[in-house]
């Protein structure tokens, strides 16, 4: 570390996440049929590159060094959760009724006042968050400046009361 104050740009983003995957086509059937993102592009039988809204791609799926293998280890180091965010809360709502339908285990709910999430694992075990941020105005922030993130459970009913909108 030898840049002592150098900063990131504000307007950075992350840009896509690639996750290694044990079969391309069951894990395509998860983020597109159930979640919606579309496939942009194929590389053989693979990879494929995924998004919403027409983007080169936000997720990649591959099957490079994992065909066949198995989730990892709960409790080792490696990728938490993909954090999927949507556009409006009652877009969250639509997808979490859609997973109601569908059946698909949701492994959480929680406010974390600055967000709204849902949690869900892939069909490899990778944690997926899809949540929608509360405007910024409304965060609450601790007397030294930083934001105060909360875990509560998540009014689950209200926000599919958002359908009814």
């Amino acid at each position: 570390m030898t840049q002592q104050n150098y900063k990131i740009p504000d307007q950075t983003r992350i840009g896509h996440v690639h996750l290694k995957v044990a079969d391309l086509n069951r894990s395509l059937s998860f983020y597109c049929d159930l979640l919606g993102f579309e496939i942009t592009t194929m590389y053989g039988s693979q990879a494929a590159f995924i998004s919403a809204g027409g983007y080169h791609h936000h997720i990649g799926l591959n099957t490079w060094h994992s065909k066949g293998g198995s989730p990892a280890p709960r409790n080792s180091t490696g990728l938490y959760h993909t954090a999927i965010l949507y556009p409006t809360r009652k877009d969250l709502a639509k997808i979490v009724k859609r997973l109601m339908d569908e059946g698909y285990p949701i492994s959480g709910a929680s406010d974390h006042g600055v967000s709204e999430a849902i949690y869900l694992d892939d069909p490899d075990g990778n944690g997926v968050e899809l949540y929608v941020d509360r405007p910024k105005e409304l965060w609450k922030q601790r007397s030294d400046g930083s934001i105060q993130m909360v875990t509560l459970p998540l009014d689950i009913e209200g926000l599919l009361q958002e359908l009814d909108k």
